[in-house]
């Protein structure tokens, strides 16, 4: 396999579609033409299935194990979310601020490596970094 000739798909299992597909598609802005049940992809410029949903019901029948839930949030990953540039980062935290967002680690930060983030738990404790690496 040669990696740069493979997409990537980043893959949320999740308890509760509705309030998870809700979450992003009405409060981050992803498109969706998901209308019910255990699957819902979103649209991204990545390209199709990029981003997507599984119910985790569903998810640990198919492989036959127990799911145990991180509690808070959750540490084993995080998702990033690169806007075009430092202004669009603070845009979108004022955005999501006045939308009752949970920002574990508080406003934006500028680092010294260049990148400009601040963090997002969506509704099950999913880490999401919005950030960008350009000042203009």
């Amino acid at each position: 396999m040669n990696g740069k000739d493979v997409r990537i798909g980043v893959s949320l299992l999740v308890g509760d579609m509705e309030n998870m597909v809700r979450f992003y598609r009405d409060t981050l802005g992803f498109q969706t033409q998901w209308s019910g049940g255990p699957f819902a992809d979103f649209e991204t410029a990545s390209g199709e299935l990029s981003l997507f949903m599984y119910s985790r019901k569903e998810f640990v029948k198919a492989i036959g194990e127990d799911y145990v839930l991180p509690k808070g949030i959750n540490q084993t990953f995080e998702i990033a979310l690169w806007l075009p540039n430092f202004a669009e980062v603070d845009l979108e935290y004022e955005r999501l601020s006045k939308l009752g967002v949970q920002f574990p680690t508080g406003e934006p930060i500028t680092y010294p490596f260049g990148i400009r983030n601040f963090y997002v738990a969506d509704p099950e404790g999913n880490l999401l970094e919005i950030g960008s690496t350009s000042e203009t």
